[in-house]
């Protein structure tokens, strides 16, 4: 009797791991996208006001503070 389990040729898992690989590819890409809007999204705030951080070092228990100051140029 023939076995009804037809183990897949070589060629056919291949192209399943290319089709996989491409899906995972586009996957990274669409994440890669969300974080650049994310990024200028910051970054457009941090230009139109000053942001500051408060930062408590974990060594020596002081608090830190960063401001980051930014300038616009007007648009006419």
């Amino acid at each position: 009797m023939a076995d009804k389990d037809v183990s897949p040729q070589p060629g056919q898992e291949q192209s399943r791991d290319i089709e996989r690989v491409k899906r995972r590819l586009e996957l990274l890409d669409q994440r890669l996208d969300n974080i650049d809007s994310m990024v200028s999204a910051v970054a457009e705030r941090v230009m139109n006001q000053p942001i500051s951080l408060n930062i408590i070092c974990p060594h020596c228990g002081k608090n830190i503070e960063i401001t980051i100051i930014g300038s616009e140029k007007p648009t006419p």
